[in-house]
């Protein structure tokens, strides 16, 4: 893990680790912190390819 990473994003990742759903992401939905804390929820995760289809797809 980096070590640069914030206070909210080690909130988060310990949070997916302890088994909580990513609802329980306690910052305002939009503020960075929340964003901090979705990105340690979600830092195990495959990133999503959204702009565009996958192929077969669409």
């Amino acid at each position: 893990m980096a070590s640069n990473v914030s206070p909210q994003w080690t909130e988060g990742r310990s949070a997916k680790a302890a088994g909580q759903p990513d609802g329980a992401n306690p910052y305002e939905a939009g503020s960075q912190e929340s964003a901090d804390w979705l990105s340690g929820y979600t830092a195990d995760e495959a990133e999503q390819n959204v702009d565009r289809p996958e192929p077969g797809e669409g």
